[in-house]
């Protein structure tokens, strides 16, 4: 019973070995011929009819002709909650990725501390109404970015991916998002 077993991988030992040997063997051939024939290894142009350039100019002089649009472009989409959500969802991504990073170089780069940017704000005298409305504004992409993140990720689950769910969960994200901003600009 184990001998045949042994038998066995030995077979498949000894087929990988040759195996590795052909691909050794046909790899080395490849070397050598490159080495002592270049010209085997050299490639043919052949000229082309037309340039790249020109062929793009045909390409744009008949769409122009033909009142061809530009495709896809945005105009002959008719906008959906979806639609805005998901542009909505990027957008604040990359606003909150541009406001940190220049958050953080500017921490790096201007004198002084945070203590004492904030008493330089507190010695405006700002309005609370104007100190609410900056901190709605902050506080406005994080709270989007989150609820949307968390939305995107029950679609990765397989759930409410049906067109009226979709648009359901739309609607909740928002006021979702509307309140968890009041309450923390309110803070």
């Amino acid at each position: 019973m184990l001998g045949g077993h042994v038998t066995a991988v030995c077979d498949v030992a000894l087929r990988d070995s040759k195996m590795a040997a052909l691909l050794l063997r046909h790899a080395g051939r490849q070397c050598l011929r490159t080495q002592l024939t270049p010209l085997l290894c050299t490639r043919h142009v052949v000229p082309m009819g037309t340039t790249a350039q020109q062929e793009m100019d045909r390409f744009w002089n008949k769409n122009t002709r033909l009142n061809r649009p530009l495709s896809p472009h945005i105009t002959i989409y008719k906008w959906s909650l979806p639609m805005a959500m998901s542009i909505s969802h990027r957008g604040t991504g990359i606003a909150m990725t541009a406001g940190v990073s220049l958050f953080g170089l500017a921490a790096l780069v201007l004198p002084g501390d945070f203590a004492s940017y904030l008493e330089l704000v507190k010695s405006l005298s700002l309005g609370p109404a104007l100190i609410y409305s900056a901190k709605f504004a902050l506080a406005f992409p994080l709270t989007y970015h989150v609820w949307n993140g968390i939305r995107h990720l029950t679609w990765d689950l397989g759930k409410g991916l049906k067109i009226p769910q979709v648009y359901r969960s739309g609607v909740t994200v928002l006021a979702l998002t509307l309140i968890t901003t009041a309450t923390l600009a309110a803070m």
